[in-house]
């Protein structure tokens, strides 16, 4: 179920396979980003997250701006922090993108998994 569906993101719930997904299309810009967090909290506040996996999307995500870049691991930290029982972080497919998400997760400790793709579940 679609939950939210705007031009740079979206965010859906499967309450049969007990995930919530989120996809982010290009990247999100600063003045963005307060919208985004409060649809991502509308979001996740739909689920029992002890018993949900949240995935992250990143498949259409645009490289980076370095200052932008920088803060990536925190987000990921974010996401980690919303409580669910496991994340998965999908890779983009953008090259440059996928050493900034592998760079980002080299200096956390992440709990998830990383994966190159979502199967059928994948955001539409």
């Amino acid at each position: 179920m679609l939950v939210v569906d705007k031009p740079k993101y979206k965010m859906a719930i499967y309450e049969a396979k007990k995930e919530v997904h989120v996809q982010v299309i290009g990247f999100i810009k600063a003045d963005l980003v307060e919208e985004y967090l409060k649809d991502l909290q509308e979001t996740v506040a739909k689920v029992p997250k002890n018993t949900y996996t949240f995935v992250v999307d990143a498949t259409y995500q645009s490289p980076l701006p370095s200052k932008v870049s920088a803060g990536l691991g925190e987000t990921i930290l974010f996401y980690v922090s919303l409580g669910f029982k496991d994340i998965v972080l999908v890779n983009p497919k953008s090259k440059i993108s996928k050493v900034q998400v592998r760079n980002a997760l080299e200096i956390i400790d992440f709990p998830g998994t990383v994966v190159d793709h979502v199967s059928e579940t994948t955001l539409r």
